[in-house]
């Protein structure tokens, strides 16, 4: 079956791009406007796989984006680390003092904070997708208008570049999940080296502590936890963390143990570690 790839975006967007680098340049993809839209073009199979961005060195953890996952039972099968270097285009034969409004996703507009306190004269305006704006610019023929996105964006919709890597942080990074739809990752068990998980503790002191200990003695090692709360019971936590593991039998006795410790637990999906 030939794979078709949801993309938060359209072509020339950085999750097009995470599409090219992990499923080959010709991929065949279905362009969402939202990440709502992207989760249910995967329960519609109108697309096989999904690209959806987690987190940025930056800006930090997308935290709706954990809840669409588990809320969906979207099944993670792997990751990738894209180094995002944002550029500000506009159509031809503008300067930066020309422009008077950026457009752009407001994860973007965020990572480029700085950039922008520096130009008081200009706009921010949050919008859907990166490379959409800069699309929008060159078929509207919108003068005074500028984009942040990649430079493929402005490769494909011919625009001019003002400013390269305007981000702050200029080994800025986001961290992309591959997600489907089915139980099984589809990963070869002698390469799965990490996973990501879901669980929830009691409400007594210590039972995270606990919790983490035994993943500690088991062999993983913790890479990331986040927090998040239960909408029906006020004050309490559900948690999302990544391990890594040398042996996945060390990762299965661990499993074992966390079921009958915690209150709830889910794998989310168990895959090669892109990042060791």
């Amino acid at each position: 079956m030939r794979k078709k790839v949801a993309i938060q975006g359209i072509r020339g967007s950085y999750h097009h791009g995470v599409a090219q680098a992990y499923f080959g340049n010709e991929v065949d993809v279905d362009e969402c406007m939202s990440f709502q839209e992207l989760v249910h073009s995967l329960e519609k199979e109108k697309s096989t796989d999904a690209v959806m961005a987690i987190e940025n060195s930056i800006a930090g953890s997308i935290i709706p984006n954990y809840a669409y996952i588990d809320e969906h039972d979207l099944t993670i099968s792997g990751e990738y680390f894209q180094p995002i270097h944002h550029c500000l285009m506009a159509l031809e034969g503008q300067e930066i003092s020309d422009i008077k409004e950026v457009y752009s996703h407001p994860m973007a507009l965020l990572q480029c904070k700085d950039f922008f306190r520096e130009q008081p004269h200009i706009k921010l305006v949050e919008d859907a997708d990166t490379a959409d704006v800069a699309k929008r610019i060159q078929e509207k023929q919108l003068m005074g208008i500028a984009a942040v996105a990649g430079e493929t964006a402005a490769a494909i919709y011919k625009l001019d570049i003002l400013a390269k890597r305007i981000q702050t942080i200029k080994s800025n990074s986001t961290r992309f999940f591959i997600l489907n739809t089915r139980e099984d990752s589809g990963v070869d068990k002698k390469e799965i080296n990490k996973a990501s998980l879901k669980f929830l503790t009691d409400h007594k002191r210590g039972s995270l502590a606990t919790v983490l200990n035994v993943m500690s003695d088991c062999g993983l090692n913790l890479t990331k936890i986040q927090s998040l709360p239960v909408i029906a019971m006020p004050w309490k936590y559900s948690f999302f963390v990544d391990v890594t593991f040398d042996q996945y039998e060390d990762y299965q006795k661990a499993i074992s143990i966390l079921k009958i410790m915690a209150l709830e637990l889910k794998i989310l999906g168990e895959y090669k570690n892109q990042n060791g």
